[in-house]
């Protein structure tokens, strides 16, 4: 499968992915959202900001033009089969990211911390983001979510027990820092959202496996029955909080909540939220080894 990567069929399927994760949301994302405007009342301010949403992403669509200003941080999850080349992975993605900017699928987001210089191609130093997983026996499988800076501003990370909300090592500890998280982000993160929740790992892997979390869909069940009614939990506790769309009020704080666990070390009881705006960009591409190619 080594051609398919340096051939301009690779090139027209990550063009496509970039394409479609900027100007459309998944089907589950856009039922969620229907569904929240429909649950909150006629003629209230959650609603209408809810309706505009969906006015905006029908524009989007049409105009073929991203659904937000900010395309957000790039993060791509990678599995290929066994020795394909992952710098030419790498390379592939950096050109059409180029390309994608040059057409205003993205906005030039990449910024140099020290000079403050935008690098105008969403291409620098850890830009875009690129993890690359478990080898498969076939398909070439690239996950994409466009990560916007605000969702990423409000995501936090706390130490338990955190004494300020008496919140000890379990799970109403969880619970009690979750939201806690949520009523700090307010309307900063663009609500609803959706959070990715990890329990234990350290500071960084705790932050990575939250973040892929958002990769399940929003109408999943998760496989552990404990942290599906964590999950559960969550989501009615956090709308039950009255912040609504924009933090302007209403029933709908969150589209959803996923949670995942890893292990840790025995002094540290770390509980990681990363926070998604309404926006939820995230797509999949699947290559087969005849090189044919879809995008879910």
């Amino acid at each position: 499968m080594e051609e398919i990567i340096r051939s301009p069929l690779f090139d027209k399927a990550l063009s496509e992915l970039i394409f479609r994760t900027a100007t459309e949301l998944p089907e589950d994302v856009l039922n969620s959202l229907r569904e929240a405007r429909e649950n909150e009342e006629e003629g209230s301010t959650a609603r209408l900001i809810l309706t505009r949403y969906l006015d905006n992403l029908a524009l989007a669509s049409e105009r073929k033009a991203p659904m937000c200003q900010d395309t957000g941080l790039p993060v791509f999850y990678i599995t290929l089969p066994e020795c394909m080349p992952r710098g030419a992975v790498r390379d592939k993605i950096g050109s059409v990211l180029t390309e994608a900017t040059r057409k205003q699928y993205l906005r030039p987001n990449a910024v140099d911390p020290i000079t403050g210089k935008n690098s105008g191609n969403n291409q620098g130093a850890g830009f875009p983001a690129i993890y690359f997983h478990d080898e498969s026996e076939d398909n070439i499988l690239i996950d994409l979510i466009l990560k916007g800076g605000g969702s990423e501003n409000v995501s936090a990370q706390y130490s338990l027990p955190f004494n300020e909300l008496d919140a000890g090592r379990d799970f109403e500890g969880v619970r009690r820092v979750v939201l806690d998280a949520v009523v700090r982000a307010g309307g900063k993160g663009c609500p609803p959202g959706i959070l990715g929740v990890c329990i234990g790992g350290d500071r960084e892997s705790g932050y990575r496996e939250a973040k892929k979390q958002f990769l399940r869909r929003l109408d999943d069940r998760n496989p552990d029955e404990r942290l599906r009614a964590l999950e559960q939990r969550l989501f009615d506790d956090i709308n039950r909080l009255g912040i609504g769309p924009q933090g302007l009020g209403g029933k709908t704080t969150v589209l959803g909540v996923k949670v995942s666990t890893l292990y840790r070390v025995p002094a540290s009881y770390f509980v990681t939220v990363s926070y998604m705006c309404w926006a939820f960009r995230r797509r999949r591409l699947i290559i087969s080894k005849d090189g044919a190619f879809r995008i879910e």
